[in-house]
């Protein structure tokens, strides 16, 4: 570890606290805005010196121009992807997990830790449903869950493929949803899987008819896993995860169901319907950074069965043995990767400091103003919804306008550090699209970006 001057020190730690309590009273936070690499280079140049510049340089640095640099995914109109709103209780945690020193990847190096992400996974486990043995670990985003998860489905199918004594051929398929999420065409490409793309019904949703329809015509025998979505990116669409449950299970194919954004849901009666069938999930990812409002990078990873996870993720090593000869739960055995942050404490943390009754209102909260939006545009004649919204993303077009128009609004607003709603596309037409996670987020917010499209 390299020596510091414990005075530099001190002035690091102050000034860095002072910085972070700044940046949490400000309401509503800037937008900010990307720069140039050019820019960056005059402001900041090479900070890569042989003697450095010191802590708190760095920090100034770091505040007056490239934190400037970077758009504020907490800012209330910021509408685009997916924002990321964490709760100050969260995001003030966060810095003292960086400050504990914790290794959460074994239960004999963080057994506290992980006992209160586990906590937190199993408010989870419940929203959904999940029986009692249910379990997982958070780990970097989605993209990773969805990964691990097929990763163990291809695991346990194979398994059950050696014990049966086939001869044919070992199953190297995946279904979703031609809308999936993008990572699940990456997982499948890293896995060496092909992945089969089932047509929507004319809800836009995946269904146990266009599945099974999908299943015998490529020999159900051959997939090992069907991924189905609850809360797609770009329309929020939960798909028919009942029936295609009751597909699933007909014909013992491993489920899993993909909500990284609209998992969130569960915790809000108004829409939980939506969800039935989820329950019936053989893993589930949501992602808490997304709409459960804690800071990057954090997603949920859910096992109905965590011993078959263990049984495809266990890295085995001889350093290892003490972890892995032995029965504790050690968050590693569960997804791809071995050393791991406590990146689940900081929504452990909010959950205990705010209770769960908080969670579901400032979900709902985004709800009413997402309904809000929705009638604000329906009685603007300029304006037009492509699909009533199931959750809080919302798409619509402007009348009259074409893509240039689109992307012309969208950058004028960046400008004026006013908004960052970047436009989106469907069936080859550009839209307007607003994603609405941030409980911070006004009717007053919704009203004066429609405004700008008139």
């Amino acid at each position: 570890m390299v020596e510091e001057d414990t005075g530099d020190t001190e002035a690091l730690g102050g000034e860095s606290l002072n910085y972070g309590a700044a940046r949490m009273r400000v309401h509503p936070v800037t937008l900010d805005g990307t720069r140039a690499v050019e820019d960056l280079q005059v402001v900041a140049g090479n900070t890569s010196t042989a003697e450095g510049m010191g802590g708190v340089a760095a920090l100034k640095l770091f505040g007056d121009e490239l934190a400037k640099a970077c758009l504020s995914n907490d800012h209330p109109r910021y509408l685009s992807f997916i924002p990321c709103a964490p709760t100050e209780a969260a995001a003030m945690f966060d810095l003292v997990v960086g400050a504990s020193g914790i290794y959460a990847g074994s239960w004999l190096e963080g057994a506290g830790a992980v006992y209160a992400e586990n906590v937190a996974l199993r408010w989870i486990a419940d929203l959904a449903g999940l029986p009692p043995q249910a379990g997982g670990v958070f780990v970097p985003g989605g993209t990773v869950g969805n990964l691990s998860a097929l990763v163990t489905a291809r695991s346990a199918a194979r398994a059950r493929h050696t014990r049966s004594g086939s001869q044919g051929p070992r199953p190297t398929k995946v279904a979703a949803q031609i809308e999936a999420h993008s990572s699940i065409t990456t997982a499948c490409e890293v896995m060496d899987a092909e992945l089969i793309g089932v047509r929507s019904n004319e809800h836009q949703r995946l269904s146990g008819d266009n599945l099974r329809e999908v299943l015998e015509a490529e020999g159900p025998e051959t997939f090992f896993a069907v991924v189905a979505t609850a809360g797609t990116t770009n329309f929020g669409i939960v798909d028919d995860l009942e029936s295609v449950a009751q597909v699933c299970s007909e014909f013992g194919i491993w489920f899993h169901v993909d909500g990284a954004y609209g998992g969130a849901g569960l915790a809000a009666p108004t829409v939980r319907l939506l969800y039935t069938g989820i329950e019936h999930a053989d893993s589930f990812i949501v992602d808490p950074h997304k709409w459960l409002f804690a800071p990057f990078d954090c997603c949920a990873l859910l096992y109905r069965d965590p011993s078959l996870a263990r049984a495809a993720h266990t890295q085995r090593a001889s350093y290892l043995d003490v972890l892995t000869d032995g029965s504790e739960w050690n968050p590693s055995d569960y997804s791809i990767g071995l050393t791991r942050r406590a990146r689940g404490l900081p929504l452990w943390f909010s959950l205990a400091a705010h209770g769960t009754n908080a969670y579901t209102a400032a979900i709902e909260r985004t709800l009413t103003v997402t309904r809000f939006a929705e009638a604000e545009i329906a009685r603007r004649p300029y304006l037009e919804a492509l699909r009533e919204a199931d959750l809080s993303v919302l798409v619509f077009r402007r009348l009259g306008w074409e893509s240039e128009d689109y992307h012309a609004w969208s950058a004028e607003m960046m400008r004026e550090e006013f908004a960052f709603v970047v436009p989106s596309s469907h069936d080859g037409e550009t839209v307007a699209r607003f994603a609405i996670v941030n409980p911070m987020t006004s009717e007053d917010d919704i009203i004066a970006i429609l405004d700008t499209m008139a």
